[in-house]
């Protein structure tokens, strides 16, 4: 089984059949799994900010949130950071494309 030592060797997949084979040839180096728990555990500082919604788009946000019952806040942080994923892979594949 080979050993992948930085997530830049992982690929983008575009289907789960693709990443389950991916998966059942490679694993991750020890050292790496343990840098991103180190990683995750310091993401879980945060700081308070400040942010500006029109009322009825937050009690919308809140409706939504309570169906899926979640707390809106989290909803919002989640909705942040699966954007903020999606914009670094569109990011990475732009440079991919870019370069080769």
């Amino acid at each position: 089984m080979n050993a992948i030592s930085s997530w830049d060797e992982v690929p983008l997949f575009d289907r789960e059949e693709s990443e389950a084979a991916y998966w059942a040839e490679y694993r991750l180096e020890v050292r790496l799994m343990e840098s991103s728990a180190t990683a995750s555990n310091e993401l879980s500082d945060s700081i308070t900010i400040t942010l500006r919604i029109d009322p009825r788009m937050l009690a919308r946000i809140k409706r939504l949130a309570r169906s899926r019952y979640l707390n809106y806040q989290s909803m919002i942080k989640q909705w942040l950071s699966e954007r903020m994923e999606q914009e670094m892979r569109d990011q990475k594949m732009g440079n991919r494309s870019a370069n080769g």
